[in-house]
């Protein structure tokens, strides 16, 4: 599986064109056709930012959200969702650590620098 099929089964049911993944992907550190590396913090780490890109770009959009929206849900119905599934993606993309700091199993950080 490479970079840009893990971001379509991350964002299922929204259908983009593929040139859209593949700038979302790009702009947060990922090559589309490069394979994902499940084991790699950092990997999924940016898969995650990458679906939440692509989210906020609709839910920023109200001509998408009408075009999106199932027959079984409003617009109001559909946005409520999408703002949850935003939230939740910003908050796993907090917990998660990078390969670096998955490294070093500490949770504090370093705030001055020499």
């Amino acid at each position: 599986m490479n970079n840009i099929q893990r971001l379509e089964m991350e964002t299922k049911g929204i259908q983009l064109d593929q040139s859209e993944l593949i700038i979302y992907l790009e702009e947060n550190d990922l090559q589309p056709h490069q394979e994902y590396n499940a084991k790699s913090a950092t990997n999924k780490r940016n898969i995650y930012k990458s679906a939440l890109s692509v989210l906020e770009s609709i839910a920023n959009s109200p001509e998408t959200l009408k075009n999106i929206k199932s027959e079984e849900l409003s617009v109001s119905d559909f946005a409520t969702n999408i703002q949850n599934r935003i939230d939740q993606l910003e908050y796993k993309i907090r917990m998660l650590k990078t390969d670096e700091q998955a490294q070093y199993n500490s949770n504090t950080f370093f705030l001055f620098d020499r």
